[in-house]
C-alpha cells in the first residue's frame, strides 16, 4: 500500500514581484489540484494551500512560511512530503515524477 502524500502550496494573494504575468498562488493551487486528480485518478493525496502572510497553522507550516519570506523564495512554493519541488512557476513534469517516486501510477 502506498503512502497518501501531502502536497503543500505556499503563497499569497499578492503575486510575487519576480513572478509577474504568472498565475496567482491560489490559481496554481486549484490548477495543480485538478491536474493531479486527472493524472492520478482514484489515488488519494492531500493538497493544502497556506497563505504565507496569514501564518496561523501548525508550527512546522508557520516556520516554512517564515522561511519563504526570509529567504525571498518565489511563490507559490510547491512542497511534497517536506521537499520543495517547485517555485514561482512549478513544472508539472517534476511534480508528476515526485508522485511516481511514492508509488502513484498515471493514466
Amino acid at each position: 500500500m502506498k503512502k497518501e502524500i501531502e502536497v503543500s502550496i505556499y503563497g499569497a494573494d499578492q503575486i510575487c514581484a519576480s513572478c509577474v504575468n504568472l498565475p496567482s498562488s491560489k490559481d496554481t493551487y486549484e490548477w495543480l489540484q485538478s491536474a493531479l486528480s486527472r493524472k492520478f485518478p482514484e489515488q488519494t493525496f492531500h493538497i493544502n494551500y497556506y497563505d504565507i502572510f496569514q501564518a496561523n497553522y501548525e508550527e512546522d507550516k508557520n516556520e516554512f512560511c517564515r522561511k519563504i519570506i526570509d529567504e525571498d523564495l518565489f511563490y507559490p512554493v510547491v512542497v511534497i512530503e517536506g521537499e520543495i519541488v517547485g517555485e514561482g512557476n512549478p513544472k508539472l513534469k517534476k511534480i508528476y515524477e515526485e508522485f511516481k517516486k511514492y508509488g502513484y501510477t498515471s493514466i
